[in-house]
């Protein structure tokens, strides 16, 4: 089995400075100018516990972007509390789907793995989250891209994530 990826370490920043561009429904960027194809919440407007409860509700409706996204935010808002590295693992989960959503294997596959290991290294339910069954997953759909049993592009089927 290949080594697991890492990533990068560190909290992150306090301000996002993402302009409002819009982007298509996989979360791909579009030119200026382009008619919205995915439509996101004000995840900055929000508390961390509403941005982890839009990026489960993203995950269920399998919206990994708006997942991502949420969880991204969520991750900055809980610098010092000790629950950033997991929310940093899910939105790294979020995005790893995004890359097998939109063919990227290898994206897909590096993602899943760090999101792996860091969501792994939390207690069985911590903030309800069965951590080591989902760290599981996610190393199997790792394993399924690299494999071949779990193929990247828009039509991959992805079964339903729990979180």
């Amino acid at each position: 089995m290949p080594k697991e990826a890492t990533g990068k370490t560190g909290v992150p920043s306090p301000t996002r400075n993402k302009p409002e561009r819009p982007r298509d429904r996989l979360g791909r960027p579009l030119a200026w100018g382009a008619e919205h194809e995915l439509e996101l919440d004000d995840y900055d407007a929000k508390t961390m516990e509403e941005n982890d409860r839009l990026g489960r509700e993203a995950v269920a409706a399998r919206r990994w972007f708006a997942a991502h996204e949420a969880w991204e935010t969520a991750w900055k808002q809980a610098r010092g509390t000790g629950d950033e590295e997991l929310f940093k693992g899910l939105s790294q989960m979020g995005a790893g789907y995004v890359h097998l959503m939109r063919g990227n294997a290898h994206g897909a596959v590096t993602l899943l793995r760090r999101a792996a290991g860091r969501i792994g290294a939390y207690p069985e339910g911590h903030l309800g989250i069965a951590t080591p069954a989902l760290r599981d997953r996610l190393l199997a759909d790792a394993a399924g891209v690299e494999d071949g049993t779990l193929v990247p592009g828009e039509d991959a089927v992805v079964e339903p994530l729990t979180v």
